[in-house]
């Protein structure tokens, strides 16, 4: 049986003081739900603040993204070593906001995938098309290739650490969501491309995540599908009371 877990994704949002608020109604709301594994990627200005304010709690701790060196002349960027310095045992990578303004490609991706490995974080690998390439009918294409970029070289053992996230593009803050149908379809096919990859035992243990405008509205009905496995929320993941719905989806 898949933990589900469940995601929120802060990206530049909130100060110091704001995301300590944030984590301190967290803690309140969610603190102690062990039925979902639950993790925040606050931006690295607060990840040490909000670090602290967790500490204690079921709540993990994750960084939105990093370098693959541990240290070095590489201005402005953020290694793996410093990351678990500050407490964080979990990173976003290839989310599709940063292959789509910073030209990331899945050679950078598995870099950053096995550098993220070798030094003990868990990481989440985002995959997913945009709104024409699902149009022209290559969406399935699209994920299959990035999929197999980013895993590059993995190692059996090494991928039961990894989370997939599968984000459609044209879905992300836009208030498009695709049906639950249409993810659990390419959930599916994901796991297939696993299997082939990294054999049945690991197709059934990996987790496949949604995200792409997931809300308290759609949530339930999105868990209700046989490969979904959790959930990589945005824009509702900045208010405590609506996360906290979507961590509570089954309660209700």
């Amino acid at each position: 049986m898949r933990k589900p877990i469940i995601g929120g994704n802060w990206k530049m949002n909130k100060t110091v003081d704001e995301a300590v608020r944030e984590a301190q109604d967290l803690k309140l709301e969610i603190g102690q739900i062990k039925s979902v594994e639950v993790v925040v990627f606050p931006p690295f200005t607060a990840l040490e603040s909000v670090g602290k304010v967790l500490r204690g709690t079921e709540i993990g701790l994750g960084a939105q993204n990093m370098f693959w060196e541990e240290k070095g002349a590489y201005t402005g960027e953020v290694s793996p070593l410093m990351l678990l310095d500050v407490g964080c045992r979990y990173v976003i990578l290839g989310h599709s906001e940063r292959r789509g303004y910073f030209n990331e490609s899945d050679e950078e991706i598995n870099k950053k995938l096995k550098s993220a490995l070798r030094s003990g974080l868990f990481p989440l690998v985002c995959v997913g098309e945009k709104l024409g390439e699902r149009k022209d009918g290559k969406a399935k294409q699209v994920v299959e290739n990035q999929l197999r970029g980013c895993l590059r070289g993995i190692s059996a053992q090494d991928i039961e650490r990894i989370v997939i996230a599968y984000e459609p593009v044209w879905a992300i803050g836009t208030g498009e969501t695709a049906t639950p149908e249409q993810a659990q379809d390419m959930h599916y096919f994901i796991r297939e491309i696993l299997r082939e990859l990294f054999g049945e035992k690991v197709a059934q243990v990996i987790r496949i995540q949604y995200g792409g405008s997931v809300k308290p509205e759609n949530i339930k009905d999105l868990m209700s599908k046989e490969d979904i496995d959790g959930a990589l929320v945005g824009g509702a993941s900045l208010k405590a009371k609506s996360f906290a719905q979507i961590v509570r989806y089954g309660e209700s």
